[in-house]
């Protein structure tokens, strides 16, 4: 044993009398003085006291993905794909300061009942930055789409909304980009899936946020994935985390695991890389995974007495981890200049109401035959479908539990005293359909010419890893992607018998809604649009507010037009390099009035895009840029470089601004096998869809 009590006050007494020690060097005080034991209690989620060390116990696994999760009562804000339809960084800043506000709140509160627990802490394990490259995968709900840039600006606004202002003088919370790297399902069978990719798609697909996270918004953790990444487990893969993470982007921070992932490196019938926990272990402590989400780093110990780890590896970490926590000011517990937000503003009216207003942006407008919405207050109308009245759908995963939950149902009562409200059918069944119970629904729907059908899918049936087995649905992702079949067949018995239909679809992924397209009238994606969703489709199925969200994700017609579920080769995956025609295309939204795009201009380093609402009310257009380089056949068929919310009354012309930067014609170079800027001839594409687009030329130079 140490002496400790003699040998921690005379270094930190060196350290001072020379000048203000920074976090590192406290951190590496503090671990001069522990034995080889206390330093792996350190290194686990849960991490022990040191109370002769003045090291208070801390409890790293927090979740925020679209709000303090999981620890009572939060606001809950739409799901994350749902937040990208939005398209708008400045608000998703805004909610996750919002988020980082109630954090604080919430572990204030921890701190004052004298012990803070899992899910109190200020290390949240957010946002999730993974490419959505296929609609099956379950957990696509929880990311910002498929498309690179999209994810890689909107995971910026994240990081800062949750780590707060670079000045303050300590973080107000950790942000993580997970999960690093090559993750997107499937969920059977990641904790053995080996992703194979080649050069071009890993830095032109699967990179390219995380390098925006890291290099741009000073994301404090990265988090590896469970998967292998060309044989090698993620949380022990050198070339991913020291040659790519820590050597060319030069990050500093944290590199945690997934939960239990180290032991997947030797569990049976997983990734078979290690024989046993020790030998783990020393391979990820090596390679510079610092702390564990598991038990597996109770090994450290026996893995350095056994000469497969030196102790050099576990402090190099351990300060990494300490430093952290004082950035945090969670090792000096002294006054931050959070402590004064109030308890009142934790699902607040302020933050209500910035629920209300993302889950306003979030909705996809998608049809609307005869611009049937929005709806004649005066029309009789019965809603109808199983996710009417379902507040947990609404919620997502990795979600609190609000204290109050509008549901579309809710919300419509509220304006329709006399609402009729039917489930109608099962979300999902194995059964067969039947007939006796759609005519009883058509029977109480006699005298109603409208119905909203609120249908979709459910956090139930798609998400991480889950114990589902039913029709289109495995262990939480898809085998398709179709409406589930009794929905389907109520919409359609529906539509003969003369009714107009108003499907709201709520899902965390894309639905092939074909048939839906002629059995429905009007075709609303809600997402999973948390607890102020009802309230937000209510204000747009009525018109107060306009719709402008914009697609996320591809919707494809069927499975018939997706590649192999588990390849990770991106050819014809996503806008970027599908060749088909999808049912809805990346970008897509429509809105309550129309919009003309005219001739775009190029002055200097900037692309003007002129655009006109040629329609009755004001709204937002969504004005989009993208680029195509012409002479490469094998590249994308075109890749999005900017994204602009552009209000525009009725009648009005607004211009959209757009830099042309050396980040807007980053493209692959088999040279230096990496994204750089490209000198030459461009093809700069823009509007409001990515199958709608207008094209000038363009020549770049650096």
């Amino acid at each position: 044993m140490k002496k400790q009590g003699i040998l921690l006050p005379l270094l930190l007494l060196a350290v001072a009398c020379t000048q203000t020690p920074s976090a590192e060097q406290r951190a590496q005080a503090l671990v001069s003085g522990l034995t080889i034991e206390q330093k792996a209690s350190l290194m686990q989620h849960p991490s022990a006291p040191i109370p002769e060390a003045g090291i208070p116990a801390y409890n790293w696994w927090n979740e925020a993905l679209h709000g303090v999760g999981r620890n009572g009562k939060a606001t809950v804000f739409p799901q994350p794909v749902g937040m990208a339809a939005s398209f708008d960084e400045t608000l998703l800043h805004e909610v996750f300061t919002a988020v980082s506000d109630e954090a604080r709140v919430k572990n204030r509160q921890a701190r004052e009942s004298g012990f803070v627990d899992q899910y109190q802490g200020l290390t949240f394990w957010t946002p999730n930055i993974n490419i959505f490259r296929d609609p099956r995968w379950g957990r696509g709900m929880e990311t910002y789409g498929e498309d690179p840039y999209l994810t890689g600006r909107l995971g910026m606004a994240v990081v800062r909304g949750l780590q707060g202002p670079d000045d303050a003088p300590v973080r107000k919370a950790h942000a993580c980009a997970k999960h690093f790297a090559v993750h997107s399902g499937p969920e059977w069978n990641r904790h053995s899936f080996d992703a194979r990719v080649s050069e071009r798609d890993l830095r032109e697909t699967y990179l390219p946020a995380f390098k925006d996270l890291v290099t741009r918004a000073g994301v404090e953790e990265v988090m590896i994935a469970y998967n292998r990444f060309r044989g090698v487990p993620c949380g022990a893969n050198d070339y991913l985390i020291n040659t790519i993470l820590r050597g060319e982007w030069g990050y500093k921070g944290l590199v945690v695991s997934d939960c239990w992932a180290i032991a997947d490196f030797y569990e049976a019938g997983r990734h078979g890389f290690s024989d046993n926990a020790v030998e783990a272990t020393a391979l990820a402590v090596h390679t510079g995974t610092d702390l564990n989400c598991g038990s597996s780093y109770q090994s450290i110990p026996e893995a350095v007495r056994s000469g497969r780890l030196l102790e050099a590896d576990v402090d190099r970490s351990l300060v990494r981890l300490l430093a952290a926590r004082y950035r945090l000011g969670e090792l000096d517990n002294a006054p931050t200049p959070w402590d004064k937000l109030e308890d009142g503003i934790v699902e607040g009216p302020g933050h209500l109401a910035l629920a209300r207003k993302m889950a306003q942006e979030s909705i996809v407008l998608l049809q609307n035959d005869g611009d049937l919405l929005p709806l004649d207050p005066g029309v009789r109308i019965a809603l109808v479908g199983p996710n009417s009245d379902d507040r947990e759908m609404l919620w997502g995963n990795y979600n609190a539990i609000p204290e109050q939950t509008v549901t579309l149902a809710d919300a419509l009562r509220e304006r329709i005293p006399d609402l009729l409200v039917l489930g109608g059918c099962p979300l999902v069944t194995a059964e067969a359909v039947d007939p006796a119970a759609e005519k009883a629904v058509l029977d109480s729907l006699a005298g109603y010419d409208l119905v909203v059908f609120a249908g979709g899918i459910s956090p139930r049936v798609e998400g991480e890893e889950m114990k589902v087995a039913l029709p289109g649905f495995r262990g939480g992702d898809r085998t398709d992607i179709q409406l589930p079949e009794v929905q389907r067949h109520l919409l359609q018995t529906l539509h003969e018998a003369g009714k107009k239909v108003v499907l709201v679809n709520f899902s965390g992924s894309a639905v092939g809604l074909v048939p839906e397209t002629e059995s429905c009238d009007a075709i609303l994606q809600a997402w999973y649009p948390g607890e102020e969703g009802g309230n937000a489709l209510a204000d747009i199925l009525f018109g107060d507010v306009v719709p402008s969200g914009k697609l996320p994700v591809t919707f494809y017609r069927d499975t018939t037009q997706l590649p192999d579920y588990e390849s990770y080769d991106m050819q014809g995956r996503t806008y970027r390099y599908f060749t088909g025609e999808p049912l809805y295309a990346f970008g897509y939204g429509l809105s309550y009035t129309r919009f003309s795009y005219g001739q775009a201009r190029v002055e200097g380093r900037r692309l003007i895009v002129p655009v006109t609402n040629t329609g009755e009310r004001d709204g937002v257009e969504v004005v989009q840029l993208y680029v195509r380089r012409p002479d490469d056949a094998e590249g994308p068929l075109k890749s999005l470089r900017g994204f602009q919310r552009l209000p525009i009354p009725a009648g009005a012309t607004a211009e959209a601004v757009f830099p042309l930067s050396e980040e807007t014609f980053l493209y692959w170079s088999p040279e230096q096998r990496d994204l750089v800027p490209l000198s030459g001839d461009w093809e700069l594409l823009y509007g409001g869809r990515s199958d709608q687009l207008q094209a000038i030329s363009y020549t770049f130079h650096r």
